[in-house]
């Protein structure tokens, strides 16, 4: 995993099926991985991962599951029977329901005869600053909590965490650098920031030892999606 479409995960940030596979089609195979989140999953179901996966893309399933632990194993076990290469949960789900989920998928792949899947857990939205975590009650820095969170799901037995770029060194140093961290909020130089708020350009995510970086409007918010991608891993191999 030392290229840079190979640590590329575009988000697939649209509403219907139609529009996911012109967006794949127009990328003419620039892509090695995409991101299918609620807002398209919500829309086509199941399907769409086995449709992305019909062309050759690794997919990782962003839905972020975060209910009582039984409830998200079994939603697990069925996400990974999609075919997913990666799933989440939300590290405030605890402890034990990440574990319970990290089981499940890997019982569940096995089961399936597919490979076993990255289970990864959320620790802090990157559109969320530290006035964010306030409101919501809770103290510290959005860095601290992160790293809290990755510790949390390190001892439950995930594969890594997604945070933000600026949360993975710590996170490295705490979890052993084998411990993944999928970096959203990610802006090429030469894109805007949109709503995020904890951002960082691709070399410097790379430079602090991210494994995977997300991408979604820059590229497929683009005129010409494929040139977008194809920049963006420019600017990757720059590191």
């Amino acid at each position: 995993m030392n290229q840079p479409k190979d640590k590329l995960i575009a988000a697939l940030d649209v509403d219907s099926q139609e529009e996911a596979m012109a967006a794949v089609g127009r990328m003419d195979g620039a892509l090695a991985w995409v991101k299918v989140g609620a807002r398209l999953f919500s829309s086509t179901g199941p399907s769409m991962v086995t449709l992305l996966k019909q062309q050759g893309l690794k997919v990782f399933l962003d839905l972020k599951f975060h209910d009582i632990p039984a409830t998200v194993a079994s939603a697990c076990k069925n996400a990974v029977a999609t075919g997913a290469d990666m799933i989440n949960v939300h590290a405030l789900g605890g402890r034990a329901m990440m574990a319970e989920a990290a089981a499940a998928a890997r019982n569940g792949a096995k089961t399936a005869g597919l490979p076993p899947p990255i289970v990864i857990a959320v620790t802090v939205l990157t559109s969320m600053g530290p006035e964010d975590l306030i409101q919501m009650g809770i103290t510290g820095t959005p860095e601290e909590l992160a790293l809290h969170l990755a510790r949390e799901a390190k001892a439950a037995g995930l594969d890594g965490v997604v945070a933000s770029a600026h949360e993975v060194t710590a996170i490295k140093s705490a979890n052993g650098a084998d411990f993944l961290v999928v970096t959203p909020g990610i802006r090429p130089a030469w894109a805007c920031a949109d709503d995020q708020k904890r951002i960082m350009t691709p070399v410097q995510a790379l430079r602090l030892g991210a494994d995977f970086l997300v991408v979604g409007r820059p590229i497929f918010g683009a005129a010409d999606p494929k040139a977008a991608a194809l920049l963006t891993m420019k600017e990757m191999a720059e590191e």
